[in-house]
């Protein structure tokens, strides 16, 4: 089997096809597949139908180790989708009804809206997030991507110079509250304790420098308060510009495979109160 990609962006994401996850894969297309990863960081596989749970779990189980276990702990959370693998990232409760508006779960989701890494809070990072649609809101939801392979390229040379060596503080938390979130409990924190990483590293799949930030950056170690926020800021602003930005227009049977080591993320807005939403993603770690 060959896989051909086709470019959806001048820097970065590709639509792949020549490959069908609901299949089994064999060495040389894994191979190939990885290498459309390494290059694009983002890729599209479409399907006429969305990947059953098990179908999503044995391929995203060939690229490394996966998260398995619970969510970060949120208080009244059920689970809707029985797969330990498999974070849902729906509107949905554990009886398939769309969240309350002032439900704290429906709440803590839409920080999601906020441009983030995966999994940046864990000690282990997130490599590929597979992300399976499987119901689809008829407007808005899109999901942009930004690469930051791209976005360290076009640094100018003295910001370059002053973020490179400097290490900042990721927290599950800190992302849900500036997301709009009540603050959490202490037993809620204690689920997520927050882990420190560079703000510059090599991609290991390319061997290209990126950043490595996100909305869950709660401080940059060594800064003031201020000289953080601003320094946090303004990386942000840059690295998300138009240019380095990717906009996925979701189909259903999607599935959309990132690399977190190189890419941040966003959902976009929708009527989360009308439309149900049915995403389920799993992670790769490293």
């Amino acid at each position: 089997m060959t896989i051909t990609a086709r470019p959806l962006h001048p820097l970065f994401a590709a639509e792949l096809s020549g490959i069908d996850l609901r299949r089994p894969v064999d060495a040389a297309t894994l191979a190939e597949f990885i290498a459309a990863m390494n290059k694009y960081a983002v890729c599209v596989v479409h399907h006429d139908r969305p990947l059953t749970n098990e179908e999503h779990i044995a391929f995203s189980s060939l690229l490394g180790p996966m998260e398995r276990g619970d969510s970060p702990k949120v208080k009244g959370t059920d689970k809707r989708v029985p797969h330990p693998e498999i974070i849902d990232q729906s509107n949905l409760d554990e009886f398939g009804e769309i969240y309350d508006d002032a439900d704290r779960r429906m709440i803590y989701k839409r920080a999601n809206r906020q441009w983030h890494t995966d999994m940046s809070f864990y000690a282990v990072r997130a490599t590929y997030s597979l992300l399976s649609a499987h119901m689809v809101p008829p407007q808005g939801a899109d999901t942009e991507l930004a690469d930051m392979r791209a976005a360290w390229d076009a640094l100018p040379a003295a910001m370059k110079a002053r973020v490179e060596g400097l290490t900042a503080e990721h927290s599950y938390w800190h992302s849900r509250k500036t997301g709009g979130g009540p603050d959490p409990t202490e037993e809620e924190r204690r689920t997520r304790p927050s882990v420190r990483w560079p703000l510059v590293h090599v991609h290991p799949g390319s061997g290209r420098k990126a950043l490595y930030i996100a909305s869950h950056i709660e401080r940059i170690n060594g800064l003031s308060e201020a000289e953080s926020r601003d320094l946090l800021a303004d990386l942000m602003d840059f690295a998300t510009q138009p240019r380095f930005v990717f906009a996925h227009r979701w189909r259903l049977g999607d599935v959309l495979i990132w690399d977190n080591l190189c890419t941040m993320h966003r959902a976009t807005p929708f009527d989360d109160q009308r439309y149900r939403r049915d995403m389920r993603r799993t992670t790769v770690r490293e």
